[in-house]
């Protein structure tokens, strides 16, 4: 019988493109990663690797497995729910895992309730970005992913996750206290078009290219002078007059910090969308049933909810 953890190995390999990246996503040396290939590929007779300049390529036939080991590990997945249905008073672990405003607004609250409705429950959290979070879903070392739609997010058709809808939120422009556009209850964003510009740093989260972004269908480009490695920094940069920037909903800056969130109106409001994403098949595990819903009851009134 096949070990279905060589399927999973062989879908990592088939994602990060090297047998070293693949066995980084599951804790394990390469080597370790290539004597599981080996014998998967002895197993079935058929090569399912072969080289690429210095990355790897899946055979056809590896291809052909992978297309099948998607419904296999879903079907698996559906068993392992079953069989947890049947686990009286489960005590976890429940892992999830989120990138940083996600796991602040969201995650911990989640997890909080969790822990207050049922206080032998184990929980174990991971702050990570996107692709990161994708990887580990995908080794089966986290349950339940919260994402947002980047190009580092799996696309909606991809057979190994199952995503759904979680929440929806607008982003203000935060300035200075006595700043003139806080005089107001609300702005157009074109209004700071003519003010500095303060993200996260481009290499770090996609903070930069969505500000870059909002601001171009706004009908302008910002101009950058100062860059950040998270929404504290930012919050202490702007509250020190050094320049504005878009904040989403569920982050927030220290309180004694003098800054004003000024919510944007008119036609080119931004807004940010965010996902759960579990490995396909395992919704009805009841653990990762009642952490998908303690992320929806978690949302805040701020931002909208959205149906699953």
């Amino acid at each position: 019988m096949i070990d279905l953890r060589r399927l999973h190995m062989l879908r990592l390999v088939h994602q990060y493109g090297t047998v070293t990246s693949a066995a980084e996503a599951l804790h394990l040396t390469p080597s370790a990663v290539s004597h599981h290939l080996r014998e998967l590929a002895r197993e079935l007779k058929v090569p399912l690797l072969e080289p690429q300049g210095r990355k790897v390529r899946l055979t056809p036939a590896a291809s052909l497995l992978i297309e099948h080991a998607d419904g296999l590990l879903a079907k698996w997945e559906e068993t392992l729910a079953d069989l947890e249905s049947h686990r009286a008073g489960a005590a976890g672990p429940l892992r999830m895992c989120g990138f940083t405003t996600a796991v602040g607004g969201l995650v911990a609250p989640a997890a909080g309730a969790l822990r207050r409705e049922d206080p032998a429950l184990r929980i174990e959290i991971r702050e990570c970005d996107t692709d990161v979070a994708v990887g580990l879903l995908a080794a089966g070392e986290t349950d339940i992913a919260v994402i947002e739609p980047t190009p580092d997010a799996p696309p909606p058709g991809d057979l190994r996750f199952d995503q759904e809808p979680l929440m929806e939120e607008a982003l203000d422009l935060i300035v200075p206290i006595g700043h003139p556009l806080a005089r107001h209850g609300s702005v157009r964003l074109e209004d700071a078009a003519e003010e500095t510009w303060i993200s996260v740093a481009p290499e770090l989260c996609v903070h930069h290219h969505q500000v870059m972004t909002h601001c171009a269908a706004a009908g302008f480009t910002p101009r950058f002078a100062h860059h950040a490695t998270g929404w504290s920094v930012i919050w202490a940069l702007v509250a020190n007059g050094l320049g504005v920037s878009l904040l989403p909903r569920l982050a927030g800056g220290p309180g004694d910090q003098q800054v004003v969130r000024v919510p944007l109106t008119g036609g080119s409001v931004p807004r940010r969308r965010l996902l759960t994403a579990v490995r396909r098949g395992s919704r009805g595990n009841p653990l990762i049933a009642r952490g998908l819903r303690a992320l929806h009851d978690a949302v805040p009134a701020r931002c909208d909810r959205l149906a699953a």
